[in-house]
C-alpha cells in the first residue's frame, strides 16, 4: 500500500508539471521587456501625449487604409508573459496604428495583441450613441497571440487514501479528477518595426 501511495503521488506530481509545461512555454519578445509608464488607456490625458507605452487587449476592429492599418483594441492587463489576460475586465479602449498592410482576414476580430509605441494624440469617436475619447498610438513593436485552447486533463486525487473503498471492494488504485487548463494552439505573429508583415514564432516548445 505504500508503494501505492508513493506512485499516486508521482504521477500527480508529473501531471501538474505536464499541465505547467503546456502553459509555461512562452517566450517574451526583447521588445516588451523593462520598465514602462503605469498608464492605462482610460486613462490618459492631453499631457500624456508623446508618453510611450506597452498595452494590449483584444482586436475590436482592423482597418486598412492607403498607407496605415489601424487596430481598434479593447485593453485588457497584460500577464508576465506580456500576453493579455483572459478576464473581462478592461482598462478601456485605444486605437494603434502602424505603416503598411495588415491583413484584417489574420489580425481579426477577437485576436489578442500586445504593442509598444507611443501616444500621438486623443480623438473622439463614436461608440454607438456615445462620445468616447480614444489614445490614438503609433505603434512600434506588435505581437499577435495565438489562439487560446481548453483542454481537459486527468490527475490522480492527491487525497487518495490507500484505505479508498467502494462497495464490495478495495480500490488499490486512486481515483481519477480531470481539470481544465489552457493552451497555445498555433505561434506568435510579431511585426518588427518597419514592416508591413508578421513573422511566426513557435510558441509551443
Amino acid at each position: 500500500m505504500l508503494m501505492q501511495v508513493k506512485n499516486s503521488q508521482f504521477l500527480s506530481g508529473l501531471t501538474m508539471l505536464v499541465a505547467a509545461a503546456l502553459t509555461a512555454c512562452v517566450s517574451v519578445p526583447e521588445q516588451f521587456r523593462g520598465a514602462y509608464p503605469d498608464l492605462a488607456p482610460n486613462k490618459v490625458s492631453s499631457a500624456d501625449i508623446g508618453q510611450s507605452i506597452r498595452w494590449g487587449g483584444m482586436i475590436l476592429a482592423t482597418r486598412p487604409d492607403m498607407e496605415t492599418t489601424c487596430f481598434e483594441i479593447l485593453s485588457r492587463t497584460l500577464a508576465n508573459t506580456m500576453r493579455p489576460k483572459d478576464a473581462d475586465q478592461t482598462l478601456g479602449r485605444f486605437i494603434a496604428c502602424r505603416d503598411g498592410f495588415l491583413d484584417p482576414e489574420v489580425f481579426a476580430r477577437g485576436r489578442e495583441v500586445t504593442l509598444t509605441g507611443w501616444i500621438e494624440r486623443l480623438d473622439t469617436r463614436k461608440v454607438g450613441e456615445f462620445d468616447y475619447q480614444y489614445p490614438i498610438v503609433s505603434a512600434e513593436f506588435i505581437s499577435m497571440w495565438p489562439e487560446r485552447q481548453n483542454v481537459i486533463i486527468y490527475e490522480y486525487d492527491r487525497f487518495y487514501s490507500p484505505w479508498y473503498w467502494r462497495y464490495p471492494y478495495y480500490h488499490p488504485y486512486p481515483p481519477m479528477r480531470p481539470y481544465s487548463t489552457t493552451r497555445s494552439k498555433g505561434p506568435r505573429i510579431d511585426v518588427p518595426p518597419g514592416t508591413g508583415a508578421g513573422r511566426t514564432i513557435d510558441t509551443e516548445g
